[in-house]
């Protein structure tokens, strides 16, 4: 029990996260773009859903293939916001269902503003890496989106100056 709790709560010096990246090739350009992707998501996600759970008044009842729908469209306008800077996302694959999934549970299917609204620090302290309090947890769950996002996305015409 005592090594899941040094897993989930005990930070990491700065040394280790940066052995951690480099061991697994992770490449903080990378992770900021990916972090601008999931953000871009989330905030479209959040500004288009008519659902507004503190007011019954004006509250839509949502069926699956709503939410499904919704998801779908927000998607497809975070890949093509993303091409035409020539980051080319697949549609389809492990990174969207893992998202739609993330999505469905801590967003659509809530009830409390406070969790929907907490989707986005999720995401924020999964790929934020200049905080104190990385944790072994912090950085296998960065090693996993990172993985799922990367194998999925083509880097077509990216100037480097």
């Amino acid at each position: 029990m005592s090594n899941l709790h040094d897993w989930l709560s005990k930070p990491i010096n700065d040394e280790d996260v940066e052995i951690f990246l480099n061991m697994n090739n992770i490449l903080i350009e990378k992770v900021d773009l990916f972090l601008d992707v999931v953000i871009s998501l989330n905030r479209i996600i959040t500004e288009t859903y008519m659902g507004d759970f503190d007011n019954k008044l004006t509250k839509l009842e949502y069926s699956d293939e709503d939410i499904i729908n919704h998801f779908n469209w927000c998607w497809d306008k975070v890949i093509k916001d993303f091409a035409k800077e020539g980051v080319l996302i697949n549609r389809e694959g492990e990174h969207k269902e893992y998202l739609k999934l993330l999505y469905n549970d801590s967003f659509y299917l809530q009830t409390s503003n406070k969790i929907r609204d907490s989707v986005e620090l999720f995401f924020v302290s999964i790929f934020n890496l200049d905080k104190k309090n990385t944790t072994k947890a912090d950085l296998d769950l960065l090693n996993e989106m990172y993985r799922m996002i990367n194998d999925n996305i083509i880097y077509s015409s990216l100037i480097v100056e």
